[in-house]
C-alpha cells in the first residue's frame, strides 16, 4: 500500500465530524469499531445541527476579534463555554490574547446557541 500524503489541513468541529460519520456509514457496509464508539461519544456532546454550527461560526466570525483564527473558533463551538472562565480555559491551549470586552461578546453570541435546561 502506498504512503498516504495530506494534501491540506482544516480545523473540524464536532458537529462537521458527526457529520462525516454519517457518510461513512452509508459507505461502508460495516464501519469500523473506532466509528461507532466516536459515533456514541458525538451523540452525547453535540448539541447543535450542522445549520447552527454554521450560524455560530459566521456570528463569532463577523465579531472581528483580532487574531481569533478558525481553529479557535471550532473549539468554541465544540465546547460551548458558558462564562468568561470557561472561555479562558478553551482558549488557554493556544498562544491568543483575547481581552476581556470581547470575552463578553463571544460568551453572548454563544449563549443563543446553548441547549436549554429541562425544567426551566
Amino acid at each position: 500500500m502506498g504512503k498516504p500524503q495530506i494534501i491540506s489541513e482544516e480545523p473540524m468541529s464536532m458537529v462537521e465530524l458527526k457529520e462525516e460519520i454519517k457518510k461513512i456509514k452509508k459507505r461502508d457496509k460495516e464501519p469500523s469499531f473506532r466509528v461507532g464508539k466516536m459515533e456514541e461519544y458525538l451523540n452525547i456532546f453535540v448539541n447543535l445541527t450542522p445549520e447552527q454550527e454554521k450560524e455560530l461560526e459566521a456570528k463569532i466570525n463577523k465579531l472581528n476579534i483580532p487574531r481569533l483564527k478558525s481553529e479557535h473558533i471550532k473549539k468554541i463551538i465544540d465546547i460551548l463555554p458558558i462564562n468568561i472562565e470557561q472561555l479562558k480555559v478553551v482558549l488557554q491551549g493556544y498562544t491568543i490574547t483575547v481581552n476581556q470586552e470581547n470575552m463578553k461578546k463571544i460568551i453572548a453570541v454563544v449563549s443563543e446557541y446553548l441547549p436549554k435546561k429541562k425544567g426551566n
